[in-house]
């Protein structure tokens, strides 16, 4: 009895170690635009669209959709030029 069950764990854990781990998607984030719609494609599987410059803009596309609007945690803002001239000139 005692060698079918570990018969059994080196079956598991053979595998465990033989079944290769699905490759991860990097989420990116885009940080030229303030809102990005979060597309559902899954039960647990979403992806980033970041091209939306405003809230109801991004809402117009995810209607009808499994898709949410988020506001862009790494968007960095419109970018002012600098008004000062370097040394020397």
């Amino acid at each position: 009895m005692k060698s079918r069950h570990t018969l059994a764990a080196a079956a598991l854990t053979f595998l465990g170690m033989a079944l290769p781990a699905a490759p991860a998607n990097a989420q990116t984030y885009d940080p030229r635009y303030p809102v990005c719609l979060q597309v559902y494609t899954g039960r647990m599987d979403y992806y980033f669209e970041c091209g939306y410059t405003s809230m109801p803009q991004c809402q117009m596309s995810a209607s009808g959709r499994a898709a949410t609007c988020v506001i862009n945690p790494y968007y960095q803002g419109k970018r002012k030029r600098s008004q000062q001239r370097p040394p020397g000139y």
